[in-house]
């Protein structure tokens, strides 16, 4: 199910396009509600999140982009919501990003649950199987492999996902490997929601550290990250937010202001 079907089947359907991308605009508690549902009625479906940095991803990449017209997208962070502030006239309703949205999503879920990890660091991946199992202990957690694998041993990790066929199946490889591997290799068949998550196992580890509170609720995390990273990230915030913010606004001149209740 993609996002256009998961919408009209639950009555989730307000849109928002941010450069060319459908991202669904909703309230985390029925964030929760629609993801809970996906899963009881075992209705497949891919799930993303949408950043600035995504964006600018997907805006040079077709194939990228055409990956994740297939997903359920969900926004992730200042960036998007500043474009729908410019765009429709309002930000998004929460920002339901993904290292505080599904572990707060699995704490939620009260049906026992078989959640599969794939990516990261082995070392990673299973800190992070820990650290979820202590937060929503009614849950299984099972590590499948590492991010680090070859193309000859994808046929036995994908095989090992569908004897599994968890309800939800993690996945960390960074953008847009990871949503370019679901697309290609799961289906109904290996488990219902396949999640791309990024660094969610490394947070989850407490290998990369978290921003204090008080940056998180101001927004700033990404300022955070690139003190922390330099090295890795400047070229992702320090160009590409400016970057992202000007395709926004060529959008914006391209299209005239967007009715904040957009509808596909």
């Amino acid at each position: 199910m993609n996002m256009h079907a998961a919408r009209a089947a639950f009555g989730f359907d307000t849109l928002r396009r941010i450069l060319g991308i459908s991202v669904l605009a909703i309230r985390w508690d029925d964030a929760v509600t629609l993801l809970s549902r996906l899963i009881a009625e075992r209705r497949f479906t891919k799930v993303s999140f949408l950043n600035a940095h995504n964006a600018n991803l997907a805006y040079g990449d077709p194939v990228f982009a055409e990956a994740l017209d297939d997903f359920l997208v969900l926004p992730d962070g200042v960036g998007v919501d500043i474009a729908a502030k410019l765009l429709y006239g309002a930000p998004f309703p929460d920002n339901l990003n993904g290292t505080d949205f599904i572990p707060a999503f699995l704490q939620a879920s009260t049906r026992p649950l078989t959640v599969a990890l794939l990516g990261a660091t082995r070392v990673n991946a299973e800190a992070a199987s820990a650290k979820l199992s202590a937060l929503a202990r009614q849950h299984k957690f099972v590590v499948i492999h590492d991010g680090y694998f070859s193309p000859a041993e994808e046929p036995a990790i994908v095989e090992r996902i569908a004897r599994l066929r968890p309800d939800v199946l993690l996945v960390a490889m960074g953008v847009p490997r990871q949503e370019l591997w679901i697309a290609r290799h799961i289906d109904a068949r290996h488990c219902t929601l396949p999640i791309a998550v990024g660094a969610l196992l490394d947070f989850l580890s407490g290998t990369v550290p978290r921003a204090p509170l008080w940056m998180r609720r101001l927004r700033l995390e990404w300022l955070y990250r690139l003190w922390i990273e330099p090295g890795r990230l400047w070229r992702r915030y320090v160009v590409g937010n400016p970057l992202f913010l000007w395709r926004v606004l060529k959008q914006k001149l391209a299209h005239g202001p967007q009715p904040a209740e957009a509808r596909r």
